[in-house]
């Protein structure tokens, strides 16, 4: 006797978006727009439904993110010269 896994029905999926971006000035508009727009985007490419899809942004301050083997800060003062 074996098991066969177990079926959701497509209905129930929930597309899941992560977006990170630093935090420096992006307004509420902004990441509403942003938000609205990858919805959308999932809907209208994948046919994924609005309302089961779920959109997180998160805000990395530019000392928390690197590249280069340098923090974002020290990376845009470099560049500002």
């Amino acid at each position: 006797m074996g098991t066969s896994p177990i079926q959701t029905p497509r209905s129930i999926d929930m597309p899941f978006v992560n977006v990170r971006i630093t935090r420096d000035g992006v307004t509420r508009e902004q990441k509403a727009q942003v938000i609205r727009e990858i919805t959308e985007t999932l809907q209208r490419v994948l046919n994924k439904r609005p309302d089961l899809t779920h959109i997180v942004i998160e805000e990395v301050d530019t000392d928390n993110w690197g590249f280069a083997g340098i923090t974002t800060t020290e990376y845009r003062q470099r560049t500002a010269d």
